[in-house]
Parts: C-alpha cells; sequence; structure tokens
C-alpha cells in the first residue's frame, strides 16, 4: 500500500520564503528578483502532513523513494504578474513607476504563465504579451529544453486586449519565423487574428497555425494535463475573454486574469475556487482611488478590496487557494512591503510572484 503525502515547500533564490501555502500561515511576503523564483508542491493531500517533498512509502516502512512517475513532472511557472504594459509603464511619472526604474529588480513583466510538461519536453505559454522576448528566456532559465526542438508546443489566450496577445509579433518572419506553432483561441479571437494585420500574415505564411477553442470543452495537452475555457464578462471590443481551468494531474488550477466585476458575472466565483485547488484571478487594482481623473467604470476590474470583503467570508482552506494577479502599474501589490500585500497575508491569501514555480 502506498500513501500520497501532500508537500509544500517554497525555495527562492534570494533566500528562504516564510511560511508555506495550505499549512502554517504565510508569514511576511518577500520581494523576488525578474529571475528569482518559488516553488510549491501540490497533491493530494493524506490525514497526514509532511515537511519533505511528495514521497511514498509502503507499509513495511522502508526508506521513503522520490516517486519518478509523470505526475511528478508538471509545473507551473508564472512568467509574469504585472498588467498588459507591465512595470513599469511608458509615460508614468509617478512614484509607483520611479520606483521600479531606479530598481530593476522591482520591474515586472506582463502576466503570463508557462505550463511545462518535463516527462513529454513539452512546454505550452498562457498568453503571450508584449513582453514575450524576455518571458520567453526567462523560461529557457526556469525550464530548458534540448536544442534544435521548438521553443513552445502551443499559446493559449484569453482575449484581445494588448497585453495578452502582442507578442504574437516574436513569431513572424522579422525575428523567430516558427513553423505552424498552434495558437489556441476563442472563435472572435480566431477571427480577429485571421482578418486583420500583421497577424494575418502569421497565419499565411503558416507561422503560426490557429486552434479553435469552444467553451466548456475539454483539450486534452497529454495524459495528464488538459485545458477547459470558460467564458467571462469584459470589455470584448475585438474578442470574448475567457479564463482557463487547467487539469494537471489530480490537480485543477484556475486562470482568470482580466474580468468585469464579480457582479456582473452570472457564475459565483466561489464555485470555481470550491473546484479546483489553485486559483489565479485578476488583482487589476487594489481599489478605486489609482487613477485620479480616470472614470474607473470605464476599465472595470473587480478590486482587490472588494475581492477581500467577499472571499473573507470562505473557510481558510479556501481562501489559500487563491493567488492574485495582473497588477497595474498604480498597485501598491507591487510594493512588497505595502500595507496592502499585509490585508492580503492576514486574510491567507496571496500575491503571484513573478519567477514563482508550481507542482503538481
Amino acid at each position: 500500500m502506498r500513501v500520497r503525502v501532500l508537500c509544500v515547500v517554497f525555495t527562492i533564490l534570494l533566500g528562504d520564503f516564510p511560511g508555506t501555502f495550505l499549512g502554517n500561515p504565510i508569514g511576511t511576503r518577500v520581494g523576488i528578483s525578474p529571475f528569482g523564483q518559488a516553488t510549491t508542491a501540490y497533491g493530494q493531500t493524506s490525514s497526514k502532513a509532511a515537511d519533505e517533498d511528495t514521497v511514498s512509502t509502503d507499509t513495511a516502512g522502508n526508506e521513503p523513494a522520490r516517486e519518478d512517475s509523470a505526475k511528478k513532472q508538471l509545473e507551473v511557472i508564472v512568467l509574469g504578474n504585472a498588467q498588459d504594459a507591465g512595470y513599469p509603464q511608458a509615460g508614468c511619472d509617478r512614484e509607483c513607476c520611479k520606483l521600479a526604474r531606479s530598481n530593476p529588480s522591482a520591474r515586472r513583466f506582463a502576466t503570463s504563465l508557462a505550463i511545462v510538461d518535463h516527462a513529454n519536453s513539452k512546454r505550452y505559454l498562457f498568453e503571450c504579451t508584449p513582453d514575450f522576448r524576455e518571458q520567453l528566456y526567462l523560461l529557457d532559465q526556469l525550464a530548458p529544453i534540448d536544442s534544435g526542438r521548438a521553443k513552445l508546443d502551443g499559446i493559449f489566450l484569453t482575449h484581445a486586449h494588448i497585453g495578452h496577445y502582442a507578442g504574437l509579433i516574436h513569431l513572424g518572419r522579422e525575428v523567430m519565423s516558427t513553423d505552424r506553432l498552434p495558437v489556441f483561441c476563442m472563435p472572435r479571437m480566431k477571427a480577429f487574428l485571421s482578418s486583420n494585420g500583421p497577424w494575418n500574415q502569421l497565419v499565411d505564411l503558416e507561422q503560426i497555425q490557429l486552434k479553435k477553442l469552444a467553451a466548456g470543452q475539454i483539450l486534452s495537452l497529454g495524459t495528464s494535463c488538459s485545458v477547459v475555457p470558460f467564458l467571462v464578462p469584459h470589455r470584448d471590443e475585438y474578442s470574448e475573454t475567457v479564463g482557463f481551468e487547467i487539469a494537471l494531474n489530480e490537480c485543477t488550477m484556475m486562470f482568470l486574469p482580466d474580468i468585469d466585476k464579480w457582479e456582473k458575472w452570472e457564475v459565483p466565483i466561489e464555485s470555481l475556487i470550491a473546484r479546483c485547488d489553485m486559483a489565479l484571478l485578476d488583482g487589476t487594482f487594489f481599489d478605486g482611488s489609482e487613477l485620479p481623473g480616470r472614470d474607473m467604470s470605464q476599465i472595470p476590474h473587480p478590486f482587490i478590496t472588494e475581492s477581500l470583503s467577499r472571499f473573507k467570508k470562505l473557510p481558510v482552506g479556501e481562501r489559500r487557494k487563491i493567488h492574485f494577479i495582473h497588477f497595474n502599474h498604480t498597485n501598491p501589490v507591487l510594493r512588497a512591503e505595502s500595507d496592502a500585500n499585509r490585508q492580503i497575508l492576514e486574510l491567507q491569501m496571496h500575491v503571484a510572484e513573478q519567477g514563482q514555480r508550481f507542482r503538481f
């Protein structure tokens, strides 16, 4: 008989991370450089907790042996946690961006994830941002592949706002000139890319192959990983907007970087949190004071303060699943020492960090 034990461990290049997810309360958050990393292991829980990596033991009490199966070979890497324009943002002379300009380690790329299937040597990108060049390099540093094979096995797009697809320019003949790289997107997004330049040139030259997704339909990426898109309300000028439920071995991760207010969606967000093991959620603005002179109703997002007020009613186990992401350059969450971070951590929710790694 084998017993599977959940292990939750962090390692950061710049030092130890104080606290664990799904275990002891999180301590004070620390800053991570753009090329730093924090690692968390997720898996099936048993009645006992462990302080080591997930291991298997037998009833005879033999020495624990690390499992080498594919179930230990799926990884999610956060390649960026900022809003579409990154941090610092062009044209911003406010104090929020002065910090990032004077301190390169504070800079952040636009929100993007990588799914790495180590067992099958495959890498998938979620969002193709204006920071694609740097993010691909970051991915190569954290999860290198053999030379001579395709850099990516597919790209998933949530919608047609600039921070989520503009990096496709790097796939054209002026840069990588990829060969039929699969780009997975919804029908309106597919039509937008197919009928507007310069994106349609990528299609015509077969540098990308557009693969149409359908809401609620499962797309398998192998025996241990699958993706399901779900529609959400957002400013859909050129395309629909989706989030993704991503199955990774026995676990499920939700990726929802962009949505209008929670109450505009007919689906209670709590119901999706309940059926996943980890939720990366829209945290664009901390509150409504960040853009003086702008009508915030024209760029609706759930403020983190609104989300905290809503989610604090959840059991602590549900709250610990939540990781905010997609931070505007004005969002104080980008500063590790801010009161905004303290409020999130006190409620045992989290801030997704660039370079963070989650193993499933």
